[in-house]
Formats: structure tokens, C-alpha cells, sequence
């Protein structure tokens, strides 16, 4: 089991920043490839970032490409994620999640995590 613990969501202005932080505790974090995902209201769970458990290997979803940025400390058992230039259409709450890979690639897709965080909200004003 993997415990995940988000924090660092709030409110702010377009054009600014937020660091989201996401704690993990239980099995070893480092053997884990971890995303973030978000879901607003009424639209479906949408992918954001994933890096992979050594850290090699990043993905972006196309809407956050340039503007976010997924880090992790397996030291500290915590992924980040940095969003910069916020705007409107960012709005949702935002999940960590961890999963193991048995393929070569990036994991993009929520059924391939296997654990999730509660989430954390964000919400960016006009």
C-alpha cells in the first residue's frame, strides 16, 4: 500500500504560480512511476504529468506543456508539480497518483496508477 497526501492547492490570480507538493508513505516510493492528474467539474479526469520512478522519463499533457513541471525527491518520498502561468481553464482538483510499470514508455492513463491521493483544489481567477 501507498499512501498520498497532496497539499499546496489554493486560490490564485491568472498569470501566477502554484507548487504543488504530493507526500507519499508506505511501500518504496522510488519504485513507483508517478502522475498528476486533475478533474473539474463535470468533465472527466484529465492527465497532467508523469515522470518516471528513476526520474528519466517525463510526459506532459499537451494543455500544461511548457508551463508545468513534474519533479520528484525519492529522498523525500515527494513529487512536485510547479504551474506557472495559470489561467482559468486550470481549475480543478488536482491528484497524485503512483503506479508500477511493466512496459517501456510513460504511464498516461488513470487506470494505470494504482493509487491516488484525496486531491487537492485549484482554482484560478479571471
Amino acid at each position: 500500500q501507498v499512501q498520498l497526501v497532496e497539499s499546496g492547492g489554493g486560490l490564485v490570480q491568472t498569470g501566477g504560480s502554484l507548487r504543488l507538493s504530493c507526500a507519499a508513505s508506505g511501500r518504496s516510493f522510488s519504485n513507483y512511476d508517478m502522475g498528476w492528474f486533475r478533474q473539474a467539474p463535470g468533465k472527466e479526469r484529465e492527465f497532467v504529468a508523469t515522470k518516471t520512478w528513476s526520474g528519466g522519463d517525463t510526459a506532459y499533457g499537451d494543455s500544461v506543456k511548457g508551463r508545468f513541471t513534474i519533479s520528484r525527491d525519492n529522498a523525500k518520498n515527494t513529487v512536485y508539480l510547479q504551474m506557472n502561468k495559470l489561467a482559468p481553464e486550470d481549475t480543478a482538483v488536482y491528484y497524485c497518483a503512483a503506479g508500477v510499470r511493466f512496459r517501456i514508455g510513460v504511464l498516461t492513463t488513470a487506470r494505470e496508477y494504482d493509487y491516488w491521493g484525496q486531491g487537492t483544489q485549484v482554482t484560478v481567477s479571471s
